[in-house]
């Protein structure tokens, strides 16, 4: 079952994917409505939180306490120009925190509650591990979760902290680049072979709110990323709202109304554009869109065809231009060196794109992998090759860095300008870089990304490196630092290791004064004599780091871990008592239905009783909708418990008068058999003639006598009413038929003795014995020896 734990998940910004790694492949995981997809939203209610399909399908009747969008939150300052950006499409209070933190605010519990974007993300991350639990039938820790490759260092110490608050173990963030192209490399048996020069593979991911290109180079058994290229503002959201721009201005023209200035209608016209960009990715005629009600009870009616789509999106379609090509000016590849363009992402789909990249990559876009589910299920298969439960042919991936990292530092003297580009554009991931530095003190190195980053501020971190002290002559130490980008592509500085030489003095007396020594009480005369052999030595001193980065103390994300168990318990606990109240509900529908039907329960009821149980129903009923909608559990528990000391005792009724005719019949079948065989054993069947007569003579007795109580019995049932209890219980008859089953089996069909099998007679063997025997016997008398 270990095996089982082992997932990948695809975060996305508006939906996410969970696959697990199996014996038999990689597998997507359904989630509590059947959907492989689930919804990256988190909703708050006076009573509980709703994660995924729920929280979606409510969006429009709690939009100011349903989250959705906070992906693109993760690790940013609400004073960012991103964030305010970003903040136009989302409909929830946001609030500044401590240190510029993004505040979510939201009515939780009926009270108004803040939460960070790692804790809803936290919260998204629980649901999608009760979701692969409830799958796996197993505990879920260990996970890959993808990011897209344009994260930096705060973003993904962001993700990883979500990961801590939800309890999982998250032994890579993996970049959805570098997903997809494991996702297809690893499967394919035809890839050159390492030495062999490798197969060049372009793909294209145009998401819900980004657009990802990268190549890759495949061998068998390995893939090297060459170039990625990104545009974090362009997605299948951007086409979305310039379709939803176009028509708010159609129908504030037409019929007055401006969806604009009203969030819901604005909501529901998003939903409706984006069911029509689908329509025309397959269609280019003109294709209708109606809204019944839309606004001020007004039904709107509008159409467009794909060629105005393309002009009013065409901006967009320039900037897909400009990453395609830049991807490809990045490879330092030309057009024939590509082997295939693969597309993934909801948005490739749009035809003008497949254009483009035709015309930039000369190849006709592929759809070897599923467009939705390629990202989870290389992060599935990633998780399987780092987690020692699962064995999986072995694959090598190296990723690449995004953006430049440089690092400055106040120089020592002037031939050291304090900088360095430690890690270029492009540069392979993980990696590890030594830094030699010469310092007479503590000093602090400062990382920051080099070049254009789409995150407000190019701050990475600040490092101090302690316990450094002079050498005894006032001469600088030598300090080897290694900078690092580990395998979730957040930088630190990992270690610094201070080289203390110092010269080790042998001494090597001669042979002569060595005795004298034993002898002589004296050090300093031995000392005078021997000849002194200096040893250079270097000793590595492990030194102190003090870290100054983005990410959450270790006392708040605790704190955020404890709030979240909290909040889980208490969905539970909600959970439970929903279960119980919809039981109560639905005992209360049932029983009402079949008490008053005269095929199922009202004949087992006399009128004055049906009445007073019809009226305790309505009753019930009529308090669990009002009084009793917010009861507790252990209430509504005693209400069911009340309604069912009324009505099972009813519904147990009618089984036993309902059973009680199957089971007579079978006991007289039973008898009837029986009575057959002993018939035919009394006339001499061969079937029976093994059978004691004194037993069968005792067995027709005993079914005599069954018989006579079973049709005593019947006529008791049969004269009574059915309203009244059957005056014999029925596990009397089943009873009563095991009995006679195990009695006729006993006698009547008992396995015959197995024959005697007589040993063969012993007369022809002697006959053939004894000649030699007597040839034998002379022999023995006449020896010579």
């Amino acid at each position: 079952m270990a095996a089982m734990s082992v997932i990948g998940i695809d975060f996305g910004n508006e939906s996410c994917y969970v696959a697990v790694a199996r014996a038999g492949g990689i597998e997507t995981i359904a989630n509590d409505y059947s959907l492989r997809a689930t919804p990256s939203c988190v909703a708050f209610s006076p009573r509980n939180r709703i994660i995924g399909v729920a929280a979606k399908n409510q969006m429009v009747t709690n939009m100011k306490n349903t989250v959705h969008g906070f992906k693109r939150l993760l690790g940013r300052t609400i004073d960012d120009p991103f964030v305010k950006q970003e903040l136009k499409h989302l409909q929830f209070g946001v609030v500044k925190c401590d240190n510029n933190k993004i505040g979510i605010n939201v009515n939780y519990l009926n009270e108004q509650q803040t939460f960070s974007p790692e804790q809803i993300t936290g919260m998204l991350l629980t649901k999608l591990k009760e979701i692969s639990e409830s799958s796996l039938k197993t505990k879920v820790n260990d996970c890959v979760i993808s990011v897209p490759s344009y994260f930096t260092n705060a973003e993904r110490k962001a993700l990883l902290d979500s990961a801590s608050i939800a309890g999982l173990n998250v032994l890579r963030l993996f970049n959805e680049t570098s997903a997809t192209a494991l996702s297809y490399g690893i499967y394919k048996q035809d890839l050159p072979n390492p030495e062999e020069k490798p197969r060049n593979v372009v793909f294209v991911d145009c998401g819900y709110t980004s657009l990802q290109v990268f190549i890759c180079a495949f061998n068998k058994g390995k893939l090297k990323m060459l170039a990625s290229t990104f545009d974090s503002q362009l997605g299948g959201r951007e086409f979305d709202y310039i379709l939803a721009e176009h028509f708010s201005k159609d129908f504030k023209s037409r019929y007055n109304i401006d969806p604009r200035t009203n969030a819901r209608a604005f909501l529901r016209l998003l939903t409706e554009v984006e069911k029509i960009k689908k329509q025309m990715s397959a269609n280019s005629t003109k294709l209708p869109m109606n809204i019944e009600c839309f606004m001020d009870d007004k039904d709107v009616h509008a159409d467009i065809k794909r060629s105005e789509f393309e002009e009013l999106a065409m901006y967009l379609f320039n900037r897909v231009e400009v990453t395609l090509e830049q991807c490809l000016k990045d490879s330092k590849l030309s057009k024939d060196d590509i082997y295939s363009v693969e597309i993934v992402g909801g948005s490739s789909r749009i035809p003008y794109i497949k254009n483009l990249i035709e015309k930039i990559f000369g190849k006709t876009p592929s759809t070897t992998l599923n467009q939705d589910e390629a990202v989870a299920r290389g992060c599935a298969l990633q998780c399987a090759m780092l987690s020692p439960a699962v064995r999986v042919r072995d694959f090598s991936v190296t990723d690449i860095q995004s953006f430049p990292i440089e690092l400055l530092w106040d120089p020592a003297d002037n031939s050291d300008d304090g900088r360095a580009e430690v890690f270029p554009k492009n540069h392979a991931v993980p990696f590890s870089k030594m830094l030699s530095f010469y310092r007479l003190a503590p000093f602090t190195v400062k990382a920051h990304y080099s070049g254009p980053i789409p995150y407000a501020d190019s701050y990475i971190g600040q490092f101090t490196v302690r316990d450094i002290k002079p050498t005894a002559d006032g001469a600088s130490q030598k300090v080897k630092v290694k900078a690092r980008i580990n395998l979730h592509g957040i930088f630190s500085i990992s270690s610094a290791t201070l080289l203390e030489k110092s010269e080790l003095v042998e001494e090597v007396p001669p042979s002569e004064p060595m005795e004298s020594n034993e002898t002589e009480p004296q050090p300093t005369e031995p000392e005078e004599k021997k000849e002194e052999k200096k040893k250079s030595v270097t000793k590595t001193i492990d030194l102190r780091i003090e870290s100054l980065t983005h990410g959450y103390s270790t006392m708040d994300l605790n704190n955020y871990i404890e709030q979240e168990g909290k909040m889980v318990a208490s969905d539970r606990q909600e959970k439970e008592r929903i279960d119980v109240r919809n039981s109560l509900e639905e005992y209360i529908y049932d029983m009402r239905s079949r008490v008053s039907s005269e095929e199922d329960l009202a004949s087992y009821i006399v009128d004055a009783d049906k009445q007073k149980i019809v009226k305790q129903l309505e009753d019930m009923e009529s308090w669990l909708y009002e009084e009793g909608e917010e009861c507790i559990k252990n209430i509504y528990t005693e209400k069911l418990d009340m309604l069912k000391m009324v009505g099972e005792p009813i519904k147990r009724r009618k089984v036993e008068y309902t059973t009680f005719p199957s089971v007579r019949d079978q006991a007289i079948q039973l008898i009837s058999k029986a009575e057959r065989d002993i018939d035919a054993f009394h006339k001499g069947s061969e079937q029976f003639n093994h059978l004691d007569s004194v037993e069968v003579e005792k067995l027709s007795e005993t079914l005599n006598n069954a018989k006579s109580w079973l049709d005593e019995k019947t006529a008791k049932v049969t004269a009574s009413p059915l309203y009244k209890d059957i005056p014999i219980k029925l596990d009397e008859f089943v009873r009563e038929k095991h009995s006679i089953e195990e009695n006729i089996g006993k006698v009547l069909y008992k396995p015959k003795p197995a024959p005697k099998v007589e040993p063969p007679p012993p007369k022809e063997e002697e006959k053939k014995e004894p000649e030699p025997m007597e040839t034998e016997q002379p022999v023995e008398n006449g020896k010579d020896a």
